[in-house]
């Protein structure tokens, strides 16, 4: 099972971890989009204004240029420690025991604008780049990825378990993944599509699915397997399975 992760604008900072080798990360074969992506956005980066309108920031957001200055010289984390926010912080990859975090390691991944998909333990260095973002001078992100990443992910032969946002979902499609869609149901039976919270929902989902035993191979036993655990899960049909909370548990 693979359980693809949405990334975060915010990132942690620092690391201990060596410099970018792009070669290293998950997927050698995106490694040409990689660096052509890396080239771009370190070039930008030396004019600032330009790297301000290209990204969407402020001058307050102008460390986060500085950060992609520096991208092939700044010290790595493992990808699931540099990404931060709602999501992340229900994940709690840190509480994991080293058995849960070692099945972690083979089951969660990220996507990313810059870097396609990369695991949870591939080292990434901080930077700033949006699915939504257009590069001078190059292609659409969705354009440079779709082609190369698309197969990437099909190819795996594992369940894909897709969590990630729409833009970066639409940057590589998989075909036939799961998808969850999180309702908040009132005392009264009416739903609504919970939007920001989503993410905590989400992020516990996929730190039970990073932790369980089990390996179910299709939607069918996904759903079986999230209602043993307790939680509400429909199956409206086709990939995407529909989580439930209550309305009082929205925020939390």
């Amino acid at each position: 099972m693979l359980v693809l992760l949405p990334p975060s604008e915010t990132k942690q900072p620092g690391g201990e971890g060596p410099p970018l080798d792009l070669a290293a990360l998950t997927a050698p074969q995106l490694t040409p989009v990689r660096a052509q992506l890396v080239d771009a956005l370190v070039a930008l980066s030396a004019d600032v204004p330009a790297a301000r309108a290209a990204l969407g920031l402020s001058a307050k957001q102008d460390d986060e240029i500085a950060r992609n200055a520096a991208l092939r010289t700044s010290p790595t984390l493992p990808a699931i420690e540099r990404y931060t926010g709602v999501l992340y912080d229900a994940l709690d990859v840190r509480s994991l025991t080293r058995a849960q975090r070692a099945r972690a390691a083979t089951r969660l991944a990220v996507g990313s604008a810059l870097f396609g998909v990369v695991r949870a333990g591939d080292p990434v260095p901080a930077y700033r780049l949006s699915a939504g973002s257009a590069l001078p001078g190059l292609p659409t992100l969705r354009s440079l990825w779709k082609p190369a990443l698309t197969d990437v992910l099909t190819a795996t032969g594992e369940l894909v378990v897709d969590l990630r946002s729409g833009a970066y979902a639409e940057l590589a499609p998989v075909p036939d993944a799961v998808t969850v869609q999180v309702l908040s149901e009132r005392p009264d039976g009416t739903r609504a599509v919970v939007s920001h919270f989503n993410k905590a929902h989400k992020g516990r989902l996929a730190r039970l699915l990073a932790t369980t035993t089990a390996e179910p191979d299709s939607v069918v036993r996904l759903r079986a397997l999230l209602r043993r655990n307790g939680l509400h899960v429909e199956h409206p049909g086709g990939s995407e399975l529909v989580l439930v909370v209550p309305a009082d548990a929205v925020t939390r």
